[in-house]
């Protein structure tokens, strides 16, 4: 027997998910292969360069300007990370951390929140810690293939692509706050 779904922009979903998109109140987000396609450019001059797509800056914008806290847990630290990230709002950005479940912890607590109420977004193996704990574990469509096996969701959008402004589109369209308005996008 078929389980119930509901409709998206992004296909269908379980009745199930998205009852938990209902209760997030919190994205924890890795950084490449989620804002990023996942590769790194480097010049000769030591200079390193990322692409950011704006439709996941404007789903950030969005989900903060709902009231959803978004934050920032990566591996690698980069200045690019950091002005981007405080360009949309983003208050919480761990960088150079490798001990990703402590941070997930020490959010948890600043903002008073069970896993129920925490998404994490990641794409490969340092990621899943968080992806396992949160009440919503995320991982974007090209992630490691057993990273997606440990999610409870796979984005249709690729890392870079989409991914975050999917997840972001999901949790305001669960959450009854999805409306298309105009804007800049960022």
């Amino acid at each position: 027997m078929a389980q119930p779904t509901v409709s998206t922009w992004y296909g269908e979903i379980s009745e199930s998910l998205f009852a938990s998109l209902q209760d997030i109140k919190l994205v924890i987000c890795d950084v490449d292969g989620v804002f990023s396609d996942g590769r790194i450019y480097l010049g000769n001059a030591g200079e390193e360069l990322k692409a950011f797509h704006t439709r996941d800056g404007f789903g950030v914008k969005a989900l903060i300007n709902n009231g959803v806290q978004v934050a920032v847990v990566t591996g690698r630290s980069s200045t690019i990370v950091e002005q981007r990230m405080q360009a949309l709002g983003v208050k919480d950005i761990f960088q150079g951390t490798t001990e990703k479940l402590k941070v997930y912890q020490q959010l948890a607590e600043k903002y008073q929140l069970e896993d129920h109420a925490i998404a994490s977004i990641g794409d490969d193996v340092p990621d899943v810690v968080m992806i396992q704990r949160a009440g919503l574990g995320v991982a974007p469509q090209d992630a490691h293939p057993w990273v997606q096996q440990q999610a409870d969701y796979v984005t249709s959008m690729r890392g870079g692509f989409g991914a975050v402004r999917e997840l972001s589109d999901l949790i305001l369209l669960s959450q009854g706050h999805l409306q298309l308005q105009g804007g800049v996008s960022l």
